[in-house]
């Protein structure tokens, strides 16, 4: 029999997981409560499809549609994360849902379709490989042996963190992390969302995420949630205040998710996604990550651009300026209503 392409629905959530933890190109990302997180911290249509033969699971697909006045409209796998695309068994399976995309494009009146693959795929969509990269390395077995693993001068800065007598603990709520994740981006000139966003994962994730949080004395200075899937940690939102910069308080937080992540027994730390020629590029490297570029892909409808939506477009350069000035209160009040538009 061939594959026939439907909705995901509740029943079968835990077979949609079950198929994502079990198909090597599976990711966090592609898990089923992305879908409650996203319909319910940002409002936006969910098209989550899967893809059964004689009764079992081939493929999936979670897909949304992000919608703003500023920003249009795409359908993207999936909205607020690093990976996504269709994930298949079979041949048949993986044309059935890029098909579904397909069609909905046009039903849906998007700019665009993007599928965010971790890996290569080959497929006639528009590529963009120019602008994303990851940044993915093994742990190692032993503190001391992760530790010897960090390149010198990177080394010496968590080592200062150290002297410095840091400490970091495991938070259950949010709270902290957003204080500390707003004044961060802010100060990079992006837009924070909103702490409902948080409340959700955690929620949502509760048995897959952790947030590591650094104290200075008693004082927080760096908070990251963490994201946990198959022998891999991903931390994923983090930040520090201006206090965290003169005491190395980033450097000895993502040490401390290394570290405690290793002594649990995984395999892989996964530092993210990152733009070319960021700080944030610069950073990881510096941890002796070597990056790998990230392969999306795009459907566009007749005469639309390629989504742009990203700080290194010279469009933003004024605004991002702007935003770093703004007053705390003012950029937490109107951030979530911009960035739950960009995707």
């Amino acid at each position: 029999m061939g594959v026939v392409c439907k909705p995901l629905d509740e029943a079968a959530e835990p077979a949609w997981d079950a198929f994502v933890n079990a198909m090597p190109e599976g990711t966090f990302f592609h898990l089923s409560g992305w879908r409650r997180v996203i319909a319910r911290a940002f409002g936006h249509s969910t098209h989550y499809v899967l893809t059964e033969r004689d009764g079992a699971i081939t493929g999936v697909l979670p897909l949304a549609l992000v919608s703003s006045r500023l920003f249009g409209r795409t359908l993207i796998s999936s909205p607020f994360c690093v990976y996504g695309g269709p994930v298949a068994a079979d041949a048949e399976s993986a044309a059935a849902l890029t098909a579904h995309a397909e069609t909905l494009l046009g039903r849906t009146g998007a700019a665009a379709v993007e599928f965010r693959h971790l890996h290569p795929v080959e497929s006639d969509w528009t590529a963009r490989p120019d602008l994303y990269v990851t940044f993915r390395k093994p742990l190692l077995a032993g503190e001391e042996a992760n530790m010897a693993a960090i390149p010198r001068k990177q080394r010496a800065m968590v080592r200062k963190g150290i002297q410095n007598g840091l400490t970091s603990v495991l938070d259950s709520s949010p709270s902290r992390l957003w204080r500390i994740y707003a004044e961060s981006v802010r100060n990079l000139g992006t837009p924070v969302f909103a702490r409902r966003y948080f409340e959700l994962l955690m929620e949502t994730f509760r048995d897959q995420a952790d947030i590591v949080t650094v104290l200075d004395g008693e004082t927080p200075v760096a908070a990251v949630m963490n994201f946990y899937f198959r022998g891999e940690v991903l931390p994923y939102y983090g930040g520090g205040t201006a206090a965290a910069r003169g005491r190395a308080g980033n450097d000895f937080m993502y040490w401390e998710v290394m570290r405690r992540a290793a002594a649990r027994g995984l395999a892989l730390f996964d530092f993210g996604r990152s733009k070319l020629g960021t700080g944030a590029f610069s950073f990881k490297k510096n941890w002796g990550f070597a990056p790998a570029p990230l392969h999306y892909r795009y459907k566009l409808s007749p005469g639309a651009a390629l989504p742009d939506h990203n700080p290194l477009n010279p469009k933003y350069r004024l605004f991002i300026a702007a935003w770093k000035r703004l007053p705390l209160p003012v950029a937490n009040l109107i951030g979530p209503h911009i960035v739950r538009g960009i995707g």
